[in-house]
């Protein structure tokens, strides 16, 4: 394992540097948390993005198949899922001897709104933003579909914020 550096940016765009980067990256660690393992300020690595491709490229590589299990995992919890429980039991028998039971139940994960929110409005910012400007500039104007988005939203926050005061 390479020794963490003085922030010296060359030694960053060599082979060893950008794994490291890139390994960083993979493990989750923000830019922040890289940048601190790098030795420099966030500004310095975020100017050395901007300046340096191979950087750039390398935490852009290394966040990929993160990014991409954290979007299937908040689409998963959105839609609500089955998964099968398995348990095992030890049974007595009458004449003492013993045997194992294996139960499956399938159990169900319902629909989460706040995460079916969280995605909505990351992937439709048009129809899922804050306050969107049809809203702004006339609010009593909604039609139906605009009070049913309006209810959605309101239900997603209420939920949002039960979530976060547990």
């Amino acid at each position: 394992m390479r020794t963490i550096a003085t922030g010296k940016y060359q030694e960053w765009t060599e082979k060893e540097g950008l794994l490291q980067i890139e390994g960083w990256a993979r493990d989750g660690l923000t830019d922040e948390q890289i940048a601190q393992k790098i030795g420099i300020a966030a500004g310095t690595l975020y100017r050395w993005q901007n300046e340096h491709q191979e950087i750039r490229e390398a935490l852009k590589k290394g966040k990929a198949p993160v990014d991409i299990q954290v979007e299937n995992a908040l689409l998963k919890r959105a839609l609500g899922y089955e998964y099968e429980e398995v348990t095992t039991e030890i049974i007595e028998q009458p004449d003492g001897s013993k045997r194992k039971h294996v139960k499956k139940t399938t159990r169900q994960v319902i629909p989460d709104t706040a995460a079916a929110f969280i995605w909505l409005k990351n992937r439709r910012p048009d129809r899922w933003r804050d306050k969107p400007p049809e809203l702004i500039a006339a609010p009593e104007d909604l039609s139906v579909d605009d009070a049913l988005t309006a209810a959605l939203k309101e239900e997603a926050a209420r939920i949002e914020a039960g979530n976060a005061a547990q």
